[in-house]
């Protein structure tokens, strides 16, 4: 049997389960492998997979998904990783990013402060939370800029490609939404039932259970929580808002 933990997670509504094994049918339909999808350290994704063509299915999983480092062994300064936003808001001195370490122990990774000071400017973490929309499990691509083996210690910044990302989000005047926690088929579907669809510029899925939407000029995004929000029970929302 071959096992990989997958750079997703699941949890919310848990609805990401049924969407991955679709993904899976389709990845490896043809295969003669079965498998098993288990939720692991921090809700990160286990895909077991077993049967003739588990090694062949096994490169096609991290291929199409990617894989968690595991260990901080497997950590390299210099490196860029996909990892997701945890326990926001929590401290003071930045900002803790999951990207996956589990040996010897679970350890999450800093975007210390004064890094996120000299990048957005000289205010506090929790201010740059609530104004950016950033929740909890919220996608994103870091750099290791530093791993201290000693004190498990591991300082990131964001990857040039994620920074620019966020700073055309703040610059482009369309308030947004990231949605985590549930589906996009789902969202799409509370969209729908309350007629806000039209509201809607564009719809980006992040992950597996994570998606950004970009609303129209002149929608506000708290005005689009209070009407889809009782359709999307486990769902967290993070908005960035202009005037």
């Amino acid at each position: 049997m071959k096992e990989v933990v997958i750079l997703e997670k699941v949890y919310g509504d848990r609805s990401g389960f049924d969407k991955l094994h679709r993904k899976l049918r389709s990845l490896l339909g043809d295969l003669d492998v079965e498998w098993k999808l288990s939720a692991t350290t921090k809700n990160w994704v286990k895909v077991s997979l077993r049967g003739e063509d588990e090694e062949i299915s096994e490169s096609l999983v991290k291929e199409e998904f990617g894989e968690v480092p595991y260990s901080l062994k497997n950590v390299s300064a210099g490196k860029t990783y996909r990892g997701r936003f945890i326990d926001l808001g929590k401290v003071g001195y930045g900002a803790y990013v999951d990207i996956g370490i589990f040996k010897p122990k679970p350890k999450d990774a800093l975007l210390p402060l004064y890094y996120l000071k000299r990048t957005f400017g000289d205010k506090p973490v929790r201010q740059m939370i609530r104004e950016f929309g950033w929740v909890d499990n919220l996608p994103i691509e870091v750099k290791v800029t530093n791993v201290e083996f000693g004190t498990r210690e591991v300082e990131l910044t964001f990857s040039r490609r994620q920074l620019e990302r966020i700073k055309g989000w703040l610059r482009d005047g369309h308030d947004k939404l990231f949605i985590v926690g549930t589906i996009s088929d789902r969202i799409e579907d509370a969209l729908i039932k309350t007629g806000h669809g039209r509201d809607v510029k564009r719809m980006e899925e992040l992950g597996l259970m994570e998606t950004l939407l970009v609303l129209k000029k002149g929608t506000q995004a708290p005005g689009i929580i209070k009407e889809i929000g009782p359709y999307l029970k486990g769902a967290t929302f993070g908005a960035i808002k202009f005037e």
